[in-house]
């Protein structure tokens, strides 16, 4: 980081793009997948680990479709990460509210909450979402509830696979927001696995941000 402020989110200007206008103007997915995620990662010296859908996926039966696969690493690994992407071959761009511009040397300014986009040049597709998980005195800090905050150990899980996991609670916490269909479904299948205490964090963090969501009665 250099010091200067952080940009906004997006420019006055700009708009949500639709899927298809969004593909044509910044190209699609083509995700590694799951099982050459730590090969692609092998070097990095800083913790990292797995969200979204393949999160819920490895802690259910759950076998559903993914359209790429997202992994996290804290805020301040966001500049360490670049350069060992960019060591390897990769350029790396920041997604923040839906638009995207280039992560390099010459824009360097991030905010902690945003996501790091993964693609070999312009002409490729994109392989890997990272969104940035900001973290205060060492722990892992929800980016929907700044005061809430734990250690990495707490808020992860280490599979068989030797693969860090976000815990499927907090995943689904931060699908709440959209609740699109596959979300929904996704809660549907994950709700009824959570024991007492990770359905009792999902409900009060949920009634913490949006106390009539709909979710608050599955499960």
């Amino acid at each position: 980081m250099t010091g200067l402020p952080p940009p906004t989110p997006q420019p006055l200007s700009a708009w949500p793009l639709p899927p298809a206008e969004f593909e044509r103007w910044y190209g699609g997915w083509d995700p590694i997948s799951l099982a050459d995620v730590a090969r692609f990662m092998a070097g990095f010296d800083s913790p990292w680990w797995v969200v979204g859908g393949w999160a819920l996926e490895k802690f259910t039966p759950l076998d559903r479709a993914h359209d790429d696969l997202d992994i996290s690493v804290a805020s301040h690994d966001a500049d360490h990460l670049r350069r060992f992407l960019r060591d390897r071959g990769w350029t790396t761009w920041n997604m923040d509210s839906g638009w995207l511009r280039p992560y390099d040397e010459r824009f360097r300014e991030i905010r902690p909450s945003s996501s790091i986009w993964v693609r070999a040049d312009a002409g490729s597709p994109w392989v890997l979402d990272v969104p940035l998980t900001p973290f205060r005195d060492g722990q892992w800090t929800n980016k929907k509830l700044p005061d809430q905050a734990m250690s990495l150990d707490d808020a992860t899980w280490v599979s068989d696979d030797g693969l860090r996991y976000l815990n499927p609670e907090i995943v689904l916490f931060m699908k709440a927001a959209q609740a699109r269909d596959k979300d929904t479904a996704d809660a549907e299948a994950v709700l009824p696995l959570l024991d007492d205490r990770r359905r009792a964090w999902l409900r009060s963090s949920i009634a913490s941000t949006a106390p009539h969501h709909p979710w608050a009665s599955l499960g």
